[in-house]
């Protein structure tokens, strides 16, 4: 049975891309139908995002563009984009504003900044459209490609150790370090914390995966439960017996529960009875993080899911098994991930190759 908040979340994705594109040049549809059946939309999405705030970069910093609606750019506009305009966006993208339209027609600014990732990844959509503009004749080069982008420096890959792992549990489950504040309703959520916790640490899910389990989508007999992964790829993973029973102790809980309509069958519920959202997790992590482990910054549910694999890993020294369970389409992005601990077991196996004992490091006897 397909999952009807992984549909639900296409169909809106898919609406968004539309709307978007009413504000985007005409050439834009062309190219996003050209990729529809090689992108999901969430990627289509992020694109169609991306494309636009390059037209607006154009028509708020260059001259020539000054003022121009970003739905009014032509093929001819884009011939006129120089290798230094791009040059330009690049450097742009790490600092701008955005002006945001909100109640009453009010206009908001909002200060963006961008590091060398996220400046990698929206000049990379970019690239792409340039490909498609290449390919398609519509440009006589491909201006975009001769950008470098910026350098990438390795990123400390942040997980919770063992005793920060158990902290986080523990405090989910007696929430007694908890502030006054959360205390209040930390009884309503405790069950439903926990189980959310340790499926994350138990399984390496992703979130959208965590938020989009139905109650049919679990089979406790066998241990074991169906997500949705990316692309819309169903996978049957398999829980332990300690997860299973966080899982069951909720459920017992969560039936009894009258959902709203239209959420009848989501599994994880929020307290006003709807479909947890991926911002409640978030925050949900965050907070026992921050007393569970209050060196580590930015705990969020994707690192539970390194955390997860970091463990798998150091339990198995299988990094196959550890991309096929992460639902990783390369192997080389898990090799990635977790280089480090490879590191850390060639060490060690380094270690327990002995030549000699030490008794065995004789120095040549004395006449």
């Amino acid at each position: 049975m397909a999952n009807d908040y992984h549909q639900q979340t296409q169909i809106a994705r898919t609406k968004r891309l539309r709307e978007l594109l009413k504000d985007l040049p005409d050439v834009c549809g062309d190219y996003f139908l050209s990729i529809e059946q090689l992108t999901s939309p969430l990627t289509r999405l992020s694109y169609a995002y991306d494309l636009k705030l390059f037209f607006q970069y154009l028509s708020d910093e260059i001259p020539k563009f000054s003022g121009k609606p970003v739905a009014a750019f032509s093929i001819e506009d884009i011939r006129r984009i120089t290798k230094q305009d791009l040059e330009r966006f690049a450097r742009y993208l790490s600092y701008y504003v955005k002006n945001e339209t909100g109640g009453d027609d009010q206009i908001s600014s909002k200060e963006i900044t961008n590091h060398e990732y996220g400046i990698k990844r929206k000049y990379a959509s970019l690239r792409a459209f340039y490909k498609y503009l290449f390919a398609e004749g519509l440009i006589e080069g491909n201006t975009a490609a001769l950008v470098p982008l910026p350098k990438l420096h390795e990123r400390a890959i942040i997980r919770l150790d063992i005793d920060e792992v158990a902290r986080i549990l523990d405090l989910a489950e007696n929430g007694q370090a908890l502030p006054k504040t959360y205390q209040k309703y930390h009884h309503v959520t405790r069950k439903r914390d926990l189980a959310m916790l340790s499926l994350f640490l138990g399984t390496g899910i992703r979130i959208s995966e965590c938020v989009g389990l139905n109650i049919d989508d679990f089979d406790f007999e066998q241990n074991a439960f169906v997500i949705t992964r990316k692309g819309g790829k169903e996978v049957i993973l398999y829980l332990s017996d300690e997860v299973s029973d966080a899982l069951k102790s909720y459920l017992e809980e969560r039936l009894a529960i009258d959902a709203l309509p239209g959420h009848e069958n989501a599994f994880f519920l929020s307290i006003q009875r709807r479909r947890i959202t991926q911002r409640a997790v978030e925050n949900m992590v965050k907070k026992y993080a921050a007393i569970a482990a209050p060196l580590k910054k930015k705990i969020s549910p994707h690192k539970l899911r390194s955390t997860f694999g970091t463990n798998l890993y150091r339990e198995t020294g299988d990094i196959y098994l550890v991309a096929d369970v992460l639902g990783h389409s390369d192997v080389n992005t898990t090799r990635k991930h977790y280089a480090a601990i490879a590191e850390e077991h060639r060490r060690i196996a380094a270690q327990k190759t002995v030549l000699r004992e030490d008794s065995v490091h004789l120095h040549t006897p004395e006449d």
